[in-house]
């Protein structure tokens, strides 16, 4: 078994929180805080205009490798029901679902978000998963970002561009605790503490027509 790394003091979502409020970014106020004992969740509407999300979805629509990526489900490989693309710097190597990702070089559009986010939450981002819904067959299971490498209580920074999806949340030992929730176009939402410890998190798929959606999940990657 890997050893769990420690995710750094300052990756608590309190301090999270009170870092990003210091640093007077407008886009992070009026926060949703959701009501789930034992995780830190927080969603920002708007935290892309519209113009610069419409912007960053056509740019990464077309300059992003996309990929469909060989999973391992049930003890079998199968493809993933979505397009992806792992980015970051050269030593954040990612290991999902039994396959090891080499990570692509950052493209420059992501470079500002990337910084932005670092700058706001106080924590240093250095790789992003970049998946791309192209209907609503589409989708991601039930799951946790609790790998290894990701420490403890990682952080990980969702933003959302496109079609507006559900996403749905449900507690590990805990059938009571469960929220789903609408992640439109341009929002941010984040998942710090013991989120990943205690919640499994999906994206389901809908018979309603929809059109594409790229999801970027920035996080960090411990060595």
């Amino acid at each position: 078994m890997r050893r769990r790394l420690r995710t750094p003091a300052y990756a608590t979502f309190s301090r999270v929180a009170a870092r990003a409020a210091n640093r007077h970014d407008p886009a992070m106020e009026g926060a949703i805080t959701l009501d789930l004992p034992g995780a830190d969740v927080r969603l920002y509407h708007g935290w892309l205009p519209e113009t610069e999300a419409d912007a960053l979805f056509h740019t990464l629509r077309a300059e992003i490798s996309w990929h469909v990526h060989r999973i391992r489900l049930f003890g079998r490989e199968v493809d993933s029901p979505r397009l992806s693309c792992w980015i970051g710097d050269p030593e954040a190597v990612y290991t999902y679902s039994g396959t090891r990702f080499e990570p692509m070089p950052w493209p420059q559009a992501l470079q500002s978000v990337r910084e932005r986010l670092t700058r706001t939450l106080a924590y240093p981002f250095n790789s992003v998963l970049a998946n791309l819904y192209r209907d609503g067959r589409d989708a991601m299971g039930w799951h946790s970002d609790a790998e290894p490498e990701l420490g403890s209580e990682p952080v990980i920074a969702s933003l959302s561009l496109g079609a507006v999806r559900r996403f749905a949340l449900k507690h590990r030992r805990d059938p009571a605790a469960k929220r789903v929730i609408e992640l439109p176009h341009g929002s941010l939402l984040v998942m710090a503490g013991q989120t990943q410890e205690n919640y499994r998190h999906a994206l389901p798929r809908t018979v309603r027509p929809l059109g594409e959606r790229i999801n970027l999940t920035f996080r960090q990657i411990l060595r």
